[in-house]
C-alpha cells in the first residue's frame, strides 16, 4: 500500500490548485483521476471548449466586429460542427501540457483510476484493467467535479437531444435549436448557435435571464440575443418533450404552446460526480444532487477530509473552484495563506456574445437591503476605444454609497467585460470609494477610460 501525505481526486481546477498548493507545502502528493485525460469537465468538457468555439463563432461571424452583433456569419449549410472545433482540440492539448508540467514541476504524482473510500484515510483505485491498489493520505480531498442533470422525463438517448456535454460531439450545425434553461450554459449556447445561423428558442421558467445578474445589464443583453434572432420564451415551463420519427424535437410547454426544432440542448442543474465514491460508508454527509456539504474551510463532516469546486454546489466556476482547492489545503495543512475576500467579492464572467460580468451587489440587492446607493454609467460610445473596435453599444455601470461613496458594485456588458471587471474588483477588495476612478489617469484611448467616465457621471448625480 503507498502512503502519500495528501491524496487529491480529481484534476479539474480545484483539485490541480489544491494538488499544487500542497506540494508547495512540502508534502508528498497525488492526484487520483478516472478519466483518461486529465484537467475536468472544465478543460475536456465545459469552460474551455465552449470559450473557444465561442471566439471561432465571432471570428466567422465577420473577423469579430463588435458593432454588428445583429448579424449572422455565412456558413455553408453542410458545414461540420467538427470543423469549427479544431481549434479547441488545440488549446486543450496545449492546456494538458501546461498542468502536467505544473504537477511534475511539483513532483505531484498522477494515478489513473477510480477511487473509493475504505476508510477515512484509504482510497482504493481501480484502473482500466480492473486492478484495484489501495492507497493512503493523512488529508483527503474531493475535487471529483460535477455533470449536467439528466431527469429520466427527457429523452437524452435520442440522437437530436443533447446535454452541456454531448452538444460539442453534435455533427452539423442545426437550423434551429432549443434551448431548456435561461441560465449562464443556455446563454452562451444559444449566442454561439445564433451567431452561426442557427434559429434559437430559449425556454426559462422564470420572467427574466440570469436572475442573479443586474437587471438592466440582462435587459440589454436579451435585446441584443433578441436583434440576433433569439426567441425567448421566458415565464413558460417544460412540460414534456417529444421527438418525431422525422427526428424532429416537439417541446411542449404547460401554457400549452410548442416548440418544434431540429435538435434540443437542455442545461437546466448539474449533479455532483460523488455516486462511486462510497461516501456512506465513512459518514461523509451528501446533500441535494449529491452534493458534498462543507463548512467554510472547505472541511467535510469527517475532520480530515476536505471538498472543493463544482462538488459542493454554487457558485460552480472554474475560478473559485481553483481558489477553494488552494484555501482548503491551506486549512487542511494548518498553514497561514492569504484569505480571500468576502464572497461578494468573487467575480462572475458569462461568455454570451455581448459577453457581460459582475462583481459585488447589485441594485436589486441593495435595495432589498436599504442601503442608499447611487449609479454611474458610461456607455462605450462615449469611450474612444469603444468607437475604435467598433462597440459602440457597451456599458460600464458602477453603484456606490451615496452617503460615504463606497463603490458597492461593478456590471458590464460588452467587449472585454470579462476582463475590465478586475479593476472594478481590486478597489473593491480594498472598501475603495468611487473617488478612485475620478482621481485616476487611465491609459487613452482604452476601454478602462470608461470608469472614470462612469464615476464622473455618477458624481454629477450627487
Amino acid at each position: 500500500m503507498k502512503k502519500y501525505d495528501v491524496l487529491v481526486i480529481g484534476s479539474g481546477p480545484a483539485g490541480e490548485k489544491g494538488a499544487i498548493q500542497a506540494a508547495k507545502l512540502k508534502r508528498r502528493v497525488a492526484v487520483i483521476e478516472k478519466q483518461p485525460l486529465i484537467g475536468g469537465a472544465g478543460l475536456q468538457t465545459g469552460t474551455i471548449p465552449s470559450k473557444t468555439l465561442r471566439e471561432t463563432a465571432l471570428y466567422l461571424y465577420g473577423m469579430k466586429q463588435r458593432a454588428i452583433y445583429g448579424f449572422h456569419c455565412i456558413l455553408g449549410k453542410n458545414v461540420k460542427f467538427q470543423e469549427l472545433m479544431h481549434r479547441k482540440d488545440t488549446v486543450v492539448h496545449r492546456q494538458m501540457e501546461v498542468i502536467i508540467d505544473q504537477f511534475t514541476r511539483n513532483d505531484v504524482e498522477i494515478i489513473y483510476g477510480e477511487a473509493s473510500f475504505e476508510d477515512a484515510h484509504t482510497l482504493a483505485v481501480r484502473d482500466r484493467q480492473g486492478r484495484v491498489e489501495n492507497y493512503q493520505a493523512d488529508v483527503i480531498l474531493i475535487a471529483v467535479g460535477g455533470r449536467p442533470n439528466r431527469p429520466s422525463e427527457v429523452p437524452f438517448g435520442e440522437p437530436t437531444v443533447y446535454d452541456s456535454d454531448t452538444i460539442l460531439q453534435i455533427d452539423t450545425i442545426p437550423s434551429t435549436l432549443t434551448i431548456i434553461g435561461g441560465g449562464v450554459i443556455g446563454c452562451e449556447y444559444a449566442s454561439i448557435f445564433s451567431c452561426l445561423g442557427t434559429e434559437v428558442t430559449v425556454v426559462e421558467k422564470q420572467d427574466r435571464l440570469l436572475t442573479f445578474a443586474d437587471e438592466e445589464i440582462v435587459n440589454s443583453l436579451s435585446y441584443w440575443m433578441r436583434q440576433s434572432g433569439v426567441v425567448l420564451r421566458l415565464g413558460e415551463e417544460m412540460e414534456r418533450i417529444e421527438v418525431e420519427h422525422t427526428g424532429r424535437v416537439v417541446t411542449h410547454l404547460k401554457s400549452g404552446k410548442q416548440v418544434v426544432s431540429e435538435k434540443l440542448l437542455f442545461t437546466l442543474g448539474r449533479s455532483a460526480n460523488t455516486e462511486s465514491l462510497n461516501l456512506e460508508k465513512i459518514g461523509v454527509k451528501v446533500g441535494k444532487r449529491g452534493r458534498v456539504e462543507v463548512d467554510h474551510e472547505y472541511r467535510t463532516s469527517v475532520p480530515n477530509i476536505f471538498a472543493a469546486g463544482d462538488v459542493i454546489g454554487t457558485p460552480g466556476l472554474a475560478s473559485t473552484s481553483q481558489e477553494q482547492g488552494r484555501l482548503s489545503m491551506c486549512a487542511a495543512l494548518m498553514q497561514e495563506c492569504p484569505v480571500s475576500g468576502p464572497s461578494n467579492i468573487l467575480p462572475y464572467g458569462i461568455y454570451t456574445i455581448p459577453e457581460i460580468s459582475m462583481v459585488g451587489e447589485t441594485e436589486e440587492s441593495l435595495t432589498k437591503q436599504g442601503i442608499p446607493y447611487e449609479v454611474g454609467q458610461a456607455f462605450f460610445n462615449e469611450v474612444a476605444r469603444g468607437q475604435i473596435i467598433g462597440d459602440i453599444y457597451g456599458m460600464l455601470k458602477l453603484l456606490f454609497h451615496r452617503e460615504n461613496r463606497k463603490l458597492l458594485g461593478v456590471h458590464i456588458i460588452g467587449e472585454r467585460s470579462t476582463e475590465l471587471i478586475h479593476i472594478g474588483q481590486a478597489v473593491l477588495s480594498f472598501n475603495g470609494t468611487i473617488d478612485y476612478f475620478v482621481n485616476t489617469v487611465f491609459n487613452y484611448p482604452t476601454l478602462s477610460d470608461a470608469y472614470k467616465v462612469a464615476a464622473l457621471n455618477g458624481v454629477n448625480r450627487l
